[in-house]
């Protein structure tokens, strides 16, 4: 049986008078940490999650041809409605859907190159406004605060990683953020157990029923705790304890990390763990569905992460090795990175 842990949290007036905050840091993202923090007290967060969480079910729940006007396969069904397109565990992931859009930049460019030659990252937005009007609005809120703390934060690990290593540059992570058009926000909609033996067996039977063991490959992820809805959309409790993120930690023991519902948490990226030389280090996660019949889960994430012509460079002097990550080669930019990583899940 799986530990369940608190993971740290870091109150959001810390964050915002820039209080030292490196033994917190340490402690989350460091090479024994979890992975994961979470700053309690946001302004309006609560009220944002509550407006958008629901209108994943409304969306989700939509007839199939009606959803499928906001699947755009250009850009490897990174913008609007993606369902059925990832592989975890050798098999298409049909457990949960999900919708993507930037919630700072509706269109990232208008050079005609760039949009062919980066459809996963500058291809424009879609919003379903003609079938959920207020979809688009609570979006762009909740998505645009995700990101306004996540900078928050990013300048703490700045500051932790930059007493280690004497040439990592300056706010490398917070500027990498602050100026890239990249970031991406993904509502996802975990469909409920049907009443069908086999899903109830593997949601009991499978650690990872509902999202796979994966890592962030990003800078940083935002992420809301999710709800709970019966299939007409309301909300209820979450009676399967055992449904949630689990972790595995450094020495290879799994735990699920819990967290309350008026904290925001953020799990540090692979394009970080580069960027620090090793320091900041991104941990596998994955989602266990729920066994109880009708119950569906909603959250949204928010991946913070460099322009896709960004170098992934270690610090001067660290050798890409340090990074510990398989895939790294030297020169590499951030779309080939991506490009290497989402090859082992879709």
């Amino acid at each position: 049986m799986s530990q369940t842990v608190t993971v740290v949290n870091i109150d959001y007036q810390d964050l915002l008078n820039g209080k030292d905050l490196v033994e917190e840091i340490h402690n989350a993202y460091g090479k024994d940490g979890l992975g994961i923090l979470t700053v309690s007290g946001v302004p309006n967060y609560e009220e944002y999650r509550n407006a958008l969480l629901p209108q994943a079910h409304t969306f989700a729940t939509l007839e199939e041809d009606i959803k499928n006007k906001y699947v755009d396969a250009s850009s490897n069904y990174s913008f609007g409605w993606s369902h059925g397109k990832e592989r975890f565990n050798g098999r298409p992931d049909t457990f949960k859907g999900s919708f993507y859009a930037n919630p700072q930049h509706d269109v990232k460019t208008t050079d005609e190159a760039l949009i062919k030659e980066f459809p996963f990252y500058c291809r424009p937005n879609i919003w379903p406004s003609e079938h959920v009007p207020t979809y688009e609005d609570a979006f762009k809120k909740l998505g645009t605060l995700i990101v306004q703390v996540g900078i928050l934060v990013a300048g703490a690990c700045d500051r932790y990683v930059q007493k280690s290593s004497p040439t990592y540059v300056a706010d490398k992570l917070k500027s990498t953020i602050e100026q890239s058009k990249t970031t991406k926000a993904r509502l996802l909609y975990y469909f409920p157990t049907t009443n069908n033996s086999d899903n109830v067996s593997y949601a009991e039977d499978n650690l990872d029923s509902w999202c796979g063991w994966h890592l962030d490959h990003g800078s940083l992820t935002g992420l809301t705790k999710a709800i709970f809805l019966n299939e007409k959309g309301d909300r209820v409790e979450n009676n399967d304890k055992k449904a949630g993120l689990y972790i595995k930690n450094r020495v290879g023991e799994i735990v699920k990390a819990t967290w309350k519902d008026d904290q925001l948490a953020f799990q540090i990226g692979e394009s970080a763990q580069v960027h620090s030389g090793g320091i900041l280090r991104a941990t596998p996660h994955c989602v266990r569905g729920s066994s109880e019949l009708g119950v569906a889960r909603a959250t949204l994430a928010v991946f913070m992460q460099p322009q896709w012509d960004a170098t992934m460079d270690t610090p001067t002097g660290v050798d890409v090795k340090d990074s510990l990550i398989d895939v790294l080669k030297q020169g590499m930019d951030f779309n080939m990175f991506t490009k290497e990583r989402l090859a082992q899940y879709y």
